[in-house]
C-alpha cells in the first residue's frame, strides 16, 4: 500500500471513529449515580451515610467519561482494524455503536468486557463482518461478568464441554437429591477468579441464549466424564457413603454447548478481530 493510500485509510478510520466518539459526548453521564449522598440524606443517616459515601466514592473513578471513551475508540478499536483493507471500512450501524459507546461508561474499567466491546465495534466497522455485529450483543455484554467473558473464550475453539450432576440416591425409598449441579472443570480451565460460581455463570450464559444444556443427551465417549467423576472432591464425597445402607452417590452425565446465536456472539465479540482479518 502506498503512503498516500495509508494516509487515506487512516483518514477513513479516524473519520468513522470520530463520528462514534461524538455519541459519547452527546449522552451525558448522570452525576447523581456517582456523587456522594445528598446533604440532607447524609445528615439523616449520620455515620451510616458517611460509610456509604466512602464506599461509593471509587465509583466516580471507574465511570468512563468522553475522554476515556474517545481514547479507547481511537486506539484500541483502531488496533483491532489494523489488518482490515481500506475498501472494507464502512460506517457502522448506529444501533450497535451508539449503545456500545454508552455502555462503555460503566463497563470500560473491566478489561475483559472492554475487549468484547472493542471487537464488536471493530466488526461493525468492517463490511465483511458487519452482519455478525448484532444490536442485541451490547445488552448481552452488559449482562456478563468478567469471569463469564473468560468462559466464552473457551468456547471459541470448542463446541461443547462435559458436565455431571452429582446425586445422592435414596436406596430404600427411591428418588434422589442433587448434591452438585452442573459440576464441570470449565471455571478452572477458563482461569475464572471465582470458579466456585461456575454453575451460576453457566446458568446466566444459558439465560442469555449463548449456551445450552440439551435435555437427555450425553457425549458418546464415556472417557470425557472420567475427569469429573474422578475429581478428588467428588471421590471424597462418594467415599463418605460407600458403606451406607440408605444412600449412595451417583452421576447424571450431560454436556453444555454453544448455540447458533452464541457462536455468532463469539465470532463478533470474543475472538480477537485481528485474528479474523
Amino acid at each position: 500500500m502506498t503512503e498516500e493510500n495509508e494516509e487515506e485509510v487512516g483518514g477513513i478510520i479516524k473519520q468513522t471513529i470520530d463520528s462514534a466518539t461524538a455519541l459519547a459526548k452527546a449522552v451525558p453521564i448522570y452525576e447523581d449515580a456517582v456523587q456522594p449522598l445528598a446533604k440532607e440524606t447524609g445528615k439523616a443517616l449520620g455515620t451510616i451515610g458517611k460509610a456509604v459515601n466512602v464506599a461509593l466514592a471509587p465509583i466516580s473513578l471507574m465511570v468512563w467519561g468522553y475522554d476515556k471513551i474517545s481514547e479507547f475508540l481511537e486506539n484500541k478499536v483502531s488496533e483491532k482494524l489494523e489488518n482490515v483493507p481500506q475498501e472494507r471500512i464502512t460506517t457502522p450501524p448506529p444501533n450497535v455503536v451508539g449503545p456500545a459507546v454508552e455502555a462503555l461508561k460503566f463497563t470500560g474499567h473491566d478489561e475483559t468486557l472492554q475487549d468484547l466491546f472493542a471487537n464488536l465495534i471493530a466488526n461493525s466497522l468492517d463490511s465483511k463482518t458487519v452482519l455478525e455485529a448484532h444490536p442485541s450483543f451490547v445488552d448481552i455484554i452488559k449482562n456478563l461478568s468478567s469471569d463469564e467473558g473468560l468462559i466464552l473464550k473457551l468456547f471459541a475453539a470448542t463446541q461443547q464441554f462435559p458436565m455431571i450432576d452429582v446425586k445422592l440416591n435414596l436406596k430404600k425409598k427411591g428418588g434422589f437429591n442433587i448434591l452438585h449441579r452442573n459440576f464441570t472443570t470449565i471455571g478452572n480451565l477458563a482461569n475464572c477468579k471465582h470458579p466456585q460460581l461456575t454453575p451460576n455463570y453457566l446458568d446466566n450464559l444459558c439465560r442469555l441464549g449463548l449456551l445450552e444444556i440439551p435435555t437427555g443427551r450425553i457425549i458418546n465417549d464415556p472417557k470425557v466424564y472420567e475427569e469429573l467423576t474422578n475429581d478428588p472432591g467428588i471421590q471424597q464425597l462418594k467415599k463418605q457413603f460407600e458403606n451406607n445402607e440408605e444412600f449412595s452417590v451417583g452421576f447424571d452425565q450431560k454436556f453444555i454447548q454453544v448455540t447458533g446465536m452464541g457462536r455468532q456472539f463469539i465470532n463478533a465479540c470474543v475472538i480477537d478481530k485481528r485474528a479474523r482479518s
